[in-house]
């Protein structure tokens, strides 16, 4: 583990704090307590390190009642949660597998096997459509970054710019064709390309 992450303050869990708490409880009293026999010390640490579990179970149940900020994390689509259709999907997913899975058994005829397949796949289809229309465009994003990143590079530098697009092609000597540059030989004539590097 390097350094960064050892000291970065999202790293820090809260089951950290439950674990250190039940070291710590359990070294105080086995030096103040110093059970003699090695059947109570064992039994005197597996209660504190439950008494630990029990805790972090506690804040894990009761964190959510009081917290403000877990309803910045819920993705609504639609009207229901985007973990909420995820689910849907796969449990309709998993019906499919099951329904081949039956009429592979000779369960199901072929017609209602048809049917069903039909209403599933469709149902399917539209659980995955509406997950996809409502994801960001990430893709888009990215592009409009880059388009105003290479606007502010042409701003600033023409001439570099005009440099690294010459650089970026290789022109035939013999007919004028722009290759790429790691090619060998010429795509408009076959000429060898690397003389003229």
């Amino acid at each position: 583990m390097s350094s960064e992450n050892s000291t970065d303050a999202n790293s820090f869990r809260p089951w950290h704090l439950f674990v250190i708490a039940g070291l710590v409880a359990s070294t105080l009293g086995v030096v103040v307590v110093r059970p003699g026999d090695a059947v109570v010390l064992v039994i005197f640490v597996a209660a504190i390190g439950s008494a630990a579990g029990v805790g972090f179970a506690l804040y894990r149940t009761l964190w959510p009642l009081v917290a403000t900020d877990f309803i910045k994390h819920t993705e609504i689509v639609g009207v229901r949660t985007r973990a909420a259709i995820d689910r849907e999907k796969t449990l309709v997913l998993r019906s499919i597998k099951e329904l081949e899975f039956d009429r592979a058994m000779g369960k199901v005829s072929d017609t209602d096997f048809q049917l069903m397949d039909r209403r599933l796949r469709a149902h399917a289809l539209a659980l995955m459509k509406q997950l996809d229309v409502s994801m960001p465009g990430y893709r888009d994003v990215i592009e409009q970054e880059l388009a105003q990143r290479l606007a502010i590079d042409l701003q600033s530098d023409d001439i570099q710019v005009d440099r690294v697009i010459k650089a970026d092609r290789l022109v035939c000597a013999s007919c004028g064709t722009e290759n790429d540059t790691d090619a060998k030989f010429c795509k408009g004539c076959a000429a060898s390309l690397v003389e003229a590097e």
